[in-house]
């Protein structure tokens, strides 16, 4: 495991401090330093002072651990790539979530941006997820091929409100509310779900690493994959779904108020910025969710982990 991957650890469990130190660490600065420097970062946090206290006060300290936790892997201590770190996803997916939801009159730019995204996504799940057992950076024929089945899907499916649309010429205002407006939200948050199961399914088929608190490995889990998967899709079903929603909802309520009468802004402008606002706030919302580093209860897991501890918890990487 990573240096970074104890700190997740040793910082407070409570969601305010987790949604803090994701507002800190979703710096989009840190897109732009090299690889090296990150390198230099790590080096720099495995010879610092081993006491947390201690290392807080340092500023490079600080800076270092922000840099590592937002860009390196917690499991292979490997750099990510630029587009698949913690803080690209705001910049990179935000854009692509507006371009697939503007009302296009064919289905050609649809499918475009709803595969570009699916393929961001799919990227991004295997990207981050838990490498315990899988720590070659090659990916195996099989994962390929689960990648391709997984872009397919998922994009046949968050265009299917779309493809209905044009395919019927639903054009009524009913239509375009229910089929515009309403139906995309649970489509998309269950592709979202959907993307994440499949690409990170080997972590509940052959387990991941659960360690104790003294960072020891104590055995592989399947059930702690499980959890990890379910957790990682249950925060990202929040993110897609209100990032879809909430512009909808604010815009109708603002139409059905003074509020625009008096104040003649245009509603496309409006929703595009409110889009990229609302995403920018649920991506640390959403990474707040849940514990970076889970617990799990050794009750739940295998016997045969139970049997090779007496610790109540042990720990595993939940992943993004």
């Amino acid at each position: 495991m990573a240096e970074n991957g104890n700190e997740w650890r040793r910082d407070g469990q409570s969601f305010l401090h987790r949604f803090l130190q994701w507002l800190d660490i979703l710096d989009p600065t840190t897109l732009l330093i090299s690889n090296k420097e990150i390198e230099s970062a790590q080096t720099l946090l495995q010879s610092s002072h081993p006491d947390l206290k201690e290392r807080v006060k340092d500023e490079k300290i600080k800076a270092a651990l922000k840099l590592t936790l937002s860009s390196v892997h917690p499991d292979t201590g490997n750099v990510l790539p630029t587009v698949f770190r913690a803080s690209a996803f705001t910049p990179f997916a935000a854009p692509m979530i507006l371009a697939m939801l503007l009302p296009y009159r064919g289905m050609k730019p649809a499918l475009f941006w709803q595969f570009l995204f699916q393929s961001y996504c799919a990227g991004y799940n295997l990207a981050n997820g838990n490498k315990t057992t899988c720590k070659d950076e090659k990916i195996p024929l099989n994962k390929v091929l689960l990648l391709i089945g997984t872009v397919s899907y998922t994009t046949c499916l968050g265009i299917f409100p779309h493809f209905v649309m044009h395919r019927y010429g639903l054009n009524s205002p009913a239509m375009y509310t229910l089929f515009r407006k309403i139906l995309p939200v649970p489509v998309l948050a269950i592709a979202s779900v959907f993307n994440v199961a499949t690409v990170r399914a080997f972590e509940f088929e052959k387990g991941i690493e659960v360690t104790d608190k003294n960072r020891n490995v104590v055995g592989i889990s399947k059930a702690a994959g499980s959890k990890a998967v379910r957790e990682t899709a249950v925060s990202r079903a929040v993110l897609i779904g209100t990032t879809v929603a909430a512009p909808n909802m604010i815009v109708s309520y603002l139409q059905r108020t003074n509020f625009i009468s008096g104040f003649p802004l245009p509603l496309t402008a409006f929703r595009h910025v409110t889009t990229f606002l609302i995403a920018g706030l649920m991506v640390p919302l959403s990474f707040s969710l849940y514990p970076q580093m889970g617990k799990v209860n050794r009750s739940k897991l295998e016997p045969l982990i139970q049997s090779a501890t007496t610790e109540d918890e042990l720990y595993y990487n939940k992943g993004l």
